[in-house]
């Protein structure tokens, strides 16, 4: 337990799934999906990671992705209902260590742009991802709709996620050597959105 505990703290997506396995997996999947203290977990380099480690023999594929989906799934539908319930007291705090207004500027830009489908596109979307759900439960977005999207972008992003990583590990004999440089590649990414976003926010100033 100490060691998954460290390997959190040190945002270490190989000693997570290692000590963590897939329980392990779930827990920091729906902390980010649904706690704000989720909001800086590597969901998408522990996805990929998971996806090597499954393709070495350590994880089953079958009950990974089961996991990974029903765990962002559960994980978005609970922080809707934080949104709906003190999304819009909590929103008025001053910024801390696990929340910035500059956060949540972000994000309400990205559903001013995509609409409903920011529940969907918000998954690839580091940070974004853990505060949609809360600002779909915020807005007029019934949870009817808002499931169907989550349930849509959960599937999209968990299956595809562990898919590219277990078909690179397929490929390239002992990947998980190069877990590091490659988990680099992917938080660099799933940035790009974020500082499209801000860039195209100072233009529109």
């Amino acid at each position: 337990m100490l060691d998954f505990i460290y390997a959190c703290i040190n945002l270490d997506p190989i000693a997570i799934i290692k000590t963590g396995s897939y329980l392990g997996i779930a827990l920091i999947i729906f902390s980010e999906s649904g706690l704000l203290i989720g909001i800086f977990f590597p969901g998408d380099s522990l996805l990929f990671a998971a996806g090597l480690l499954s393709a070495a023999g350590f994880l089953s594929f079958g009950p990974l992705v089961v996991v990974v989906v029903v765990a962002a799934i559960v994980g978005d539908s609970v922080g809707y209902w934080f949104g709906a319930n003190v999304g819009v007291n909590f929103f008025k705090r001053k910024d801390s260590l696990f929340f910035k207004q500059e956060y949540l500027k972000r994000t309400e830009r990205f559903f001013q742009t995509y609409g409903g489908r920011a529940v969907i596109l918000a998954r690839f979307v580091p940070i974004v991802r853990t505060l949609a759900p809360v600002l779909a439960g915020i807005g007029t977005m019934t949870y009817k709709r808002f499931l169907s999207y989550n349930i849509l972008g959960g599937f999209l992003w968990g299956v595809g996620m562990v898919s590219l990583g277990f078909s690179l590990g397929s490929i390239i004999p002992n990947s998980e050597r190069y877990i590091l440089p490659i988990s680099l590649v992917i938080i660099v990414l799933s940035f790009l959105p974020i500082l499209f976003n801000v860039l195209h926010g100072k233009r529109a100033v």
